[in-house]
């Protein structure tokens, strides 16, 4: 089994940054993908950012690109989602999640192991 603890979300302006962290612990993820989703009130879970094991290989919603930036520190075990410009629609519980797949992914199903959820709120 695999642990997934986020943190970093709180309340921000328009405009303002945070950085989402992921903490991974348990069983090791040799050579997998991790990615973050999000949530928005009555809204369905949506794909945001993924990163390779090497960190080499990103992928990004188009409503984040340009914007988030996603990076890993395998010795660490964390992934990071630095969240810049951010705007109300950004408002959402953001998940990190973690595949044993090595290969990039959109779809929550490809995904194998969730935490448990940190709140983002973006005031205008």
């Amino acid at each position: 089994q695999v642990q997934l603890v986020e943190s970093g979300g709180g309340l921000v302006q328009a405009g303002g940054s945070l950085r989402l962290s992921c903490a991974a612990s348990g069983r090791t993820l040799s050579s997998g993908v991790m990615g973050w989703f999000r949530q928005a009130p009555g809204k369905e879970r949506e794909f945001v950012a993924a990163i390779s094991w090497s960190g080499t290989i990103t992928d990004y919603a188009d409503s984040v690109k340009g914007r988030f930036t996603i990076s890993r520190d395998n010795a660490k075990n964390t992934v990071y989602l630095q969240m810049n410009s951010l705007e109300p629609e950004d408002t959402a519980v953001y998940y990190c999640a973690a595949a044993l797949s090595s290969l990039i992914a959109r779809k929550a199903y490809e995904y194998d192991y969730w935490g448990q959820g940190t709140q983002v709120t973006v005031s205008s």
